[in-house]
């Protein structure tokens, strides 16, 4: 399995969580261009590193590609030859970029997963969603489906545009509760607390809220109510956040954020 920038954050989350699930670490070449940052990787990791990404590809079965959107379209390209030749699956953790353009810029035929992870996965809470193009077999998205496994869970989507829905959800997500987390420890700050406390409070009640609703069986509607008490203090403030249109909200962000990535794979589609 090769991982192409593979010593990045994203997909250095990835290969550590392979590595830590018991795939073997001499089984991974991750390539990039700071031969300093990559050794430092490799003793980490006990995965191989290579500079070269042509000579990593040359023996690759998977190709992982984990480059910024703006220079995808010049490495497909530049091993375009030989991707097309040996036809190993390619796995992109890139955002916006379609199906469209990884086939014409590698060539047809070639399998190709279009994965997309969001930051928890450096902690080994992620959510990735995957979406196989033509000539994808069941072993290949197994394949697919354990690499993303290994930092967190997967849910594969029917549609390409599918992948605009879990951006809105999960991809773009966690910036949802950091924005939360930071306007509850803004308040709290404002009303008084020190601000270490206040943080403190918030990013321990929204690790406990989370694991909670994890490990219930109940719906999060329904944990909400568990919290409030008629006439008392949660329900007040539940009824300001509705009142102030907060439900609302969150459907309009969510669904700018879907109409952004069409977008976005609409300019990168070039």
């Amino acid at each position: 399995m090769v991982f192409i920038g593979g010593a990045g954050n994203m997909a250095g989350a990835v290969i550590g969580g392979l590595v830590a699930s018991g795939y073997p670490a001499d089984s991974i070449v991750a390539t990039g261009r700071n031969e300093q940052k990559l050794a430092h990787f490799a003793e980490r990791t006990g995965v191989q590193v290579s500079t070269d990404n042509t000579a990593a590809v040359a023996e690759a079965d998977v190709l992982v590609l984990s480059v910024k959107p703006q220079v995808m379209k010049a490495l497909c390209e530049s091993l375009a030859a030989i991707v097309s030749d040996r036809k190993p699956l390619v796995i992109t953790l890139a955002a916006g970029i379609p199906l469209a353009a990884y086939q014409r810029w590698l060539g047809a035929g070639v399998p190709i997963v279009r994965a997309m992870p969001n930051t928890p996965a450096l902690v080994g809470t992620g959510v990735t969603g995957l979406f196989a193009g033509d000539g994808v077999s069941a072993g290949q998205k197994r394949i697919a489906e354990q690499m993303a496994e290994a930092v967190g869970i997967a849910l594969w989507v029917e549609e390409e545009s599918g992948i605009d829905q879990v951006i809105a959800v999960s991809g773009s997500g966690p910036a949802y509760y950091f924005q939360f987390m930071e306007s509850m420890i803004d308040a709290a700050e404002k009303a008084g607390m020190p601000r270490a406390d206040a943080e403190r409070l918030t990013l321990q009640t929204a690790l406990g809220a989370a694991k909670l609703a994890v490990a219930s069986d109940v719906d999060v509607a329904q944990l909400k109510r568990n919290v409030m008490s008629p006439n008392g203090t949660t329900e007040r403030a539940i009824k300001r956040f509705q009142s102030g249109g907060l439900p609302e909200l969150v459907e309009q962000a969510m669904r700018d954020c879907a109409e952004r990535a069409a977008e976005m794979a609409r300019e990168l589609d070039q």
